[in-house]
């Protein structure tokens, strides 16, 4: 018996040995698994534009030169109104943006109501999708990082260098500063454009003042964003975007006939002091201020990113380097958007 007990001991002991050799590799080769899993898959970048009606050949040319300028694996968020959806849809799917990745979102004006000041100095600002960029954690769920677009604007670069671009922590946002292109003070100064808070806010009100302020501090173009999402909704900065545009309602502190419309204002005090910097070069602007205004084309050639902020757009006449635009607008399938030329 006792020699029974022995040996099924000696057998026991060996049966653990034996498992504990062979699980090692095994181990191994499940933490190789793990480790070589993310290299392998290609990180999203989510690409936000609004197709607003009237200007949907804007959104299209930018999507375009997005697409064939990249090896990235985008995915534009498409927002418009629910009027609008249906056309921007079938531009898409009947040309050769087909094969890009999006979804169409539709934006619910309604979430404005009661936080617009009417203004007919310049209408086109008050339209409710200028205010998507308010509402991005809203919209886009599922990413932590988002870049947003205004719909006139040109990327001649990799959208993946845009993408890269550092925040820094306790950063909710990045921005372009317009103080940071020398190349541009010029354009600034001939059409006399504000770069500064005073271009934008009434420091004549008590609310502008207690900000406390310096009226010369260089302002930023929210035209081009990329936002941390988990720190814009840990800073409820669209709780604060609001609060400002109530505000307004109630004071009249910003207006359209200021530099910046309706939207810039409260972006400027929400995020001062607290964004970080776009490489200049990613953001171009100005190009729809003057029809006469023009930067050198190879300046223009050197730019990663084209911003026709403005009054004059590149699909409509008259607008200045409209054949960099051009080059990447595709037709509507429909017929209903057409560019305004001088023989058209």
């Amino acid at each position: 018996v006792n020699q029974i007990l022995l040996l099924l001991l000696v057998l026991t002991v060996c049966a653990i040995l034996y498992n504990k050799v062979h699980q090692v590799p095994s181990a191994l080769k499940n933490e190789t698994v793990e480790l070589e899993s993310p290299e392998g898959m290609e990180e999203e970048i989510p690409v936000v534009i609004c197709a607003a009606a009237g200007r949907m050949g804007a959104a299209i040319a930018a999507i375009s030169s997005i697409y064939s300028n990249t090896e990235a694996n985008v995915l534009f968020y498409i927002v418009g109104l629910k009027t609008t959806i249906p056309h921007i849809r079938k531009w898409i799917e009947n040309s050769k943006l087909k094969e890009i990745k999006f979804k169409v979102v539709e934006f619910n004006p309604m979430v404005l109501k009661g936080k617009i000041r009417q203004d007919a100095s310049r209408p086109e600002l008050l339209q409710p999708l200028n205010f998507v960029r308010f509402y991005l954690p809203l919209l886009i769920q599922k990413h932590e990082k988002v870049i947003y677009l205004d719909d006139d604007i040109i990327v001649q670069g990799d959208i993946q260098e845009l993408y890269d671009t550092k925040l820094a922590p306790g950063h909710a946002a990045a921005f372009s500063d317009d103080c940071d292109l020398p190349s541009t003070h010029e354009m600034v100064r001939s059409v006399g454009m504000q770069n500064t808070y005073m271009g934008f806010l009434d420091y004549r009100k008590q609310a502008i003042r207690d900000l406390g302020i310096s009226p010369s501090t260089c302002s930023f173009n929210p035209g081009v964003i990329v936002a941390n999402m988990t720190e814009w909704k840990h800073q409820r900065i669209t709780k604060q975007l609001e609060k400002w545009m109530q505000r307004n309602v109630e004071e009249n502190l910003y207006s359209s006939t200021l530099g910046g419309g309706v939207a810039t204002s409260p972006m400027l005090i929400v995020f001062h002091g607290k964004y970080s910097p776009i490489n200049p070069m990613w953001h171009i602007r100005h190009l729809g201020w003057s029809p006469d205004t023009r930067y050198s084309e190879h300046f223009l050639q050197e730019a990663k990113l084209l911003h026709w902020n403005g009054r004059y757009k590149p699909w409509d006449y008259p607008s200045v380097h409209t054949d960099l635009w051009e080059s990447w607008f595709i037709p509507d399938p429909s017929g209903k958007f057409k560019l305004t030329r001088p023989d058209s």
